[in-house]
């Protein structure tokens, strides 16, 4: 039987992405709900014209659907993956799944007593077929002794297409609860390690006079045993730049290096999904653009067979936990 999903909350375009990895992996789309008519909507739409709108209450008791994706506004994310647990749907969300410890514990809580899967699409490692590949070298010990994981996370701004919520930190997490999830679960997946220290945070508004709450820098330095970690974060992409970011991630090891080059190689080769290795006996590049992305197929064998390789449910909530303690501890830079 086809597994059955529904979207509810279209705020955020990454409602595309999470509907056609689930589409892709086999899945039906059989509807969507939002509140109100948010930017993303006229895309969804496009994208998936034979998805109906439903109304929230029929997603919610329709015992065929199986799944729910939440991409509504940060702060609406939480509650609606409670209803939806509480319904018996198991949930993926958007980035960040919640903003506060409060509604982190009632989260850890709610899948405890219902047995519901509760997935964060980190897509900065989930759709990244480099991401992918760089796991399989690293794993195979082509590097040696993993000791150190640089991460970049930089994001174009488009600040005429962003709604209101996104520029206050109280609504949207602040850059280290928002997108520094992405750079905390690559921490901890490559480091192997079940949480980390985070020894340094800072934010800060480096070019948003006019939005002082906005918060368009942030760093940490992160640590588990041996490996340690640096992230840089920021929405500085400029508007010559190919798209959104020029992400990166080097892991670097006793007997060599792994740089992943997500979205763009500078004056380089073209397209996405760079992978560069350099150890004792080789230097190469890869395109990884056919090494796949198997977090989708992943989640649907893991909603069918009540396993957990997607991504182990106590990683999704350790994630969220040090991203919100990052983001209450960071020291403000700038204005």
């Amino acid at each position: 039987m086809t597994l059955k999903f529904a979207a509810i909350g279209l705020d955020h375009r990454h409602i595309y992405g999470m509907s056609q990895g689930m589409i892709d992996a086999g899945c039906e789309l059989a509807g969507y709900w939002t509140d109100g008519d948010p930017q993303p909507k006229a895309g969804f739409v496009k994208r998936f014209p034979d998805a109906p709108p439903l109304e929230l209450d029929a997603i919610l008791h329709d015992e065929t659907i199986q799944l729910v994706l939440i991409a509504a506004a940060p702060a609406d994310r939480a509650s609606l993956s409670l209803k939806a647990m509480r319904h018996g749907k198991d949930v993926m969300l958007d980035k960040p799944g919640c903003l506060t410890l409060g509604e982190l514990s009632e989260i850890e809580a709610t899948i405890a007593e219902t047995g519901r899967i509760w997935s964060v699409n980190f897509s900065e490692r989930f759709e990244v077929p480099a991401a992918t590949l760089a796991d399989k070298l690293l794993a195979e010990g082509r590097i040696g002794k993993l000791v150190h994981i640089l991460s970049q996370g930089p994001h174009r701004l488009n600040a005429d297409t962003r709604p209101d919520w996104f520029w206050k930190p109280e609504l949207y997490g602040g850059i280290l609860g928002d997108i520094g999830t992405h750079q905390i679960d690559q921490f901890l997946h490559y480091s192997r390690a079940d949480t980390c220290d985070i020894t340094r945070a800072t934010v800060g508004n480096m070019a948003s006079p006019a939005r002082p709450g906005f918060q368009d820098f942030g760093e940490l330095n992160l640590s588990a045993g041996d490996v340690h970690g640096y992230v840089r974060l920021d929405w500085f992409t400029p508007d010559a730049a190919p798209n959104w970011g020029d992400g990166r991630v080097i892991l670097t090891g006793t007997d060599g290096f792994i740089e992943m080059r997500k979205y763009m190689d500078i004056a380089g080769q073209p397209g996405t999904d760079h992978v560069f290795l350099v150890n004792g006996t080789t230097c190469e590049r890869f395109d990884a653009s056919d090494a796949g992305t198997p977090y989708f197929a992943n989640l649907k064998s893991d909603i069918e067979n009540r396993t957990e390789t997607a991504c182990p449910q106590h990683r999704t909530l350790t994630v969220m936990r040090l991203s919100i303690e990052a983001q209450r501890m960071a020291q403000r830079l700038g204005s």
